[in-house]
């Protein structure tokens, strides 16, 4: 009989704690640990890299990490699976197998190769971009695993491919066992950020006793799909259907939640406490991935320069209207773009200074460097005697600095070779399911009864009740928001009821006003007992173009959960404000 399949998560992002790998290696029992690596920000990251070098788009910390800790892996006897590879998972496994034999180590190495349609842009409509790569799934992990290799990279996979590939690779799933892949990719998408799911940016973090370094997750994979996710014993932070479900908000849109290998059905997941850090995933549906494929387009952009000025005390405003209009007169050319923001972190009558000034931050964009380079610069600098009284920047301008865009693009599966080279450099080309369906909007579902009328309420900071987690997609954004039991620990449904029946998108444009004019959809999780917004347009071209002060819109969730409503007084019994 199959036993239950181990699977470790040792990294969130290009740049997450480094000594993850040896930690999870050393915490405990693994069949498996992933790493991921790779988010649309990284992506323009290593398409620079490979620029200047074309050996080079793959993550350099994951072959630091495999010279500590390859030979730990294989004394273990887990596998190591991990898209660092980037742009270039080729030149990562040849570099990795230059590691083992300075190391005398005999490792299996294999990749997944076939995401980057660079070569192709032209053809595909693609035309001036920096980096095109297509989503796969987790067939050709699991080839290269069944092949006997020891360390899989790969490209652009989806996040969650790195938990399917293992998962199918053990029970032998096959590309219609739909729900047993659907929750494999549920699992995934949980452990796929590292320590968000044990703690890490947890609204109620004040809860966890020791979040100082928080342990990184496993699921726990069976046959039939269901999961739970853990952490190993003696490490810090908390798995909790708070955290799990926090987690399951994350970058996501609606209840059809599309992977390369199948759509998983989001509205499905049921979470329950199994016991102290352990969490159990049950219930997961599953149906036919679509027949596209996601394409991860960067392009440059343009050019971008800021500066911050700092105005102290009073007549704030006009200092402001002052600064403005000097800078935007002393320059010869105006940018392309010129977006000026004022923000009011002075206070009236304030014991320091630094919380009697204020920020006024101009950031410009423009095609041409030497327009908002040397030339924006100096205009501003110039401004030091004769502007404002108490003139000061926080730091000078310096030079233009390149932004990318990103887009998301579509391509017919067929279009894409995705393929397994094994670790004996056997190619094997992974077919595309099959079975596919166009994705569409699921139906509303059944929401439950209004709370009568007339219940005293308080008014209150939504936080105290709700919690929330937000993230961006490109120049969306998402912010899921969940509802959880009272202060007093009752387990009824008041907080759902008032969260599903008075947190529409009317209510959200008007807590948080900087959305009021863009597209907004609301999708509502029963099983979670949460709603998710999607932001349309709020992040402009995208994390690098740096359109909002908070550009992957990390905040966007907090700054929710700081607003007043009129709440249920009932969930505010023993709360503190």
């Amino acid at each position: 009989m199959i036993g239950v399949l181990r699977i470790g998560n040792a990294s969130g992002f290009y740049g997450d704690r480094f000594g993850a790998v040896r930690e999870m290696l050393e915490g405990g029992e693994l069949d498996v640990l992933t790493g991921d690596y790779l988010a649309e920000l990284t992506m323009l990251i290593l398409g620079r890299d490979r620029m200047k070098n074309p050996g080079l788009g793959y993550a350099k910390t994951f072959v630091r990490q495999m010279e500590d800790s390859l030979g730990l892996a294989l004394e273990r006897g887990v596998k190591i699976v991990a898209n660092a590879g980037g742009l270039n998972p080729a030149g990562l496994a040849a570099r990795l197998r230059e590691v083992a034999g300075a190391l005398g180590l005999d490792a299996a190495i294999a990749h997944v190769e076939g995401d980057d349609l660079l070569p192709r842009a032209a053809e595909l409509g693609f035309a001036g971009a920096l980096t095109a790569n297509a989503y796969l799934g987790g067939f050709g992990i699991a080839a290269c695993l069944r092949a006997g290799a020891d360390v899989v990279v790969t490209g652009r996979v989806t996040d969650a491919s790195l938990v399917v590939g293992p998962a199918v690779a053990r029970f032998g799933w096959g590309p219609a066992d739909h729900d047993r892949l659907a929750a494999a990719v549920v699992a995934g998408h949980v452990i796929e950020c590292g320590a968000q799911a044990t703690g890490g940016n947890y609204a109620f973090f004040t809860e966890i006793a020791d979040l100082r370094r928080p342990g990184f997750p496993i699921a726990e994979l069976h046959a039939d799909g269901s999961s739970v996710i853990t952490k190993h014993p003696g490490t810090g932070g908390a798995v909790s259907v708070g955290t799990v479900t926090a987690q399951l908000l994350y970058e996501i849109g609606g209840h059809r939640y599309a992977n390369p290998d199948v759509t998983a059905r989001l509205d499905s997941v049921t979470l329950a406490q199994e016991g102290p850090d352990r969490v159990r995933i049950s219930g997961v549906r599953g149906e036919a991935p679509p027949p596209t494929l996601k394409v991860c387009l960067n392009k440059l952009g343009g050019f971008r320069n800021e500066v911050e000025f700092v105005l102290t005390g009073l007549s704030i405003e006009a200092k402001a209207d002052l600064a403005e209009a000097q800078l935007v007169d002393g320059l010869a050319t105006a940018p392309a773009s010129m977006e000026w923001t004022l923000v009011r972190t002075d206070r009236p009558d304030a014991d320091t200074e630094e919380t009697a000034s204020a920020l006024l931050r101009c950031v410009v964009r423009d095609q041409n460097p030497d327009i908002i380079g040397r030339a924006f610069s100096g205009a501003a600098v110039e401004l030091a005697l004769s502007g404002y009284p108490g003139f000061t920047m926080t730091a000078p301008p310096g030079a233009a600095s390149p932004y990318g865009v990103y887009t998301a693009a579509y391509v017919a599966a067929a279009e894409v070779t995705h393929t397994a080279v094994l670790a004996d450099g056997e190619r094997v080309v992974v077919p595309h399911p099959e079975q596919t369906r166009v994705l569409e909007p699921a139906a509303d579902p059944e929401l439950p009864q209004r709370l009568p009328a007339g219940e005293p309420t308080r008014v209150a900071p939504l936080g105290l009740v709700f919690g929330a987690r937000s993230g961006d997609k490109g120049g969306d954004a998402n912010l899921g928001v969940w509802a959880r039991d009272s202060f007093e620990g009752t387990a009824d449904d008041t907080a759902w009821r008032w969260l599903v029946h008075e947190l529409t998108v009317e209510r959200l444009k008007t807590l948080l006003p900087e959305t009021a004019g863009l597209t907004v959809t609301r999708h509502v999780f029963p099983n979670l007992r949460a709603v998710n917004f999607v932001i349309e347009g709020i992040l402009g071209a995208g994390v690098s173009s740096q359109a909002r002060f908070d550009p992957q819109a990390k905040g966007l969730g907090e700054w929710l959960r700081a607003r007043n409503a009129d709440l249920p007084a009932s969930l505010l019994k023993g709360s503190e404000q």
